[in-house]
């Protein structure tokens, strides 16, 4: 398609439903359903888009709903958003309507490039984002 690396994208459209997990160097656009964790660089959600699963992503726009921890240095969360478990960030935008149910914890970026940081729990493995 493009002839440079950094400017591809990826478009699932609203017909699509992934059972699986999706790992993107690109970015990712996601209208569709996908039951599984996405990892890519920048994460767009569309407002009929269902994640079920961990999200990592450098940065996340998400305006759809999403069942699963987030993970994002950049993340905005639109008003049309419906999110449920907890949110890991170093920026973090919420739209007036949003509804999120979860825990949200600022990660320091000093921190966040060391491999090693303190778990939260024994049983969640950490998320860690390729620069």
């Amino acid at each position: 398609m493009a002839s440079k690396s950094n400017s591809t994208f990826s478009v699932l459209g609203s017909d699509l439903a992934i059972k699986g997990d999706i790992k993107a160097s690109a970015d990712l656009h996601v209208d569709g359903s996908i039951e599984g964790d996405i990892a890519c660089t920048s994460l767009v959600q569309g407002e009929t888009s269902k994640v079920t699963g961990a999200i990592s992503a450098e940065s996340a726009r998400l305006a759809g709903t999403v069942e699963g921890s987030i993970t994002a240095r950049e993340l905005v969360i639109l008003k049309t958003a419906k999110i449920t478990g907890d949110v890991f960030y170093d920026a973090l935008t919420i739209e007036q309507g949003a509804q999120v149910e979860g825990r949200f914890a600022h990660r320091d970026p000093k921190k966040s490039a060391q491999p090693a940081a303190k778990p939260q729990g024994d049983s969640k493995p950490e998320l860690q984002l390729a620069n």
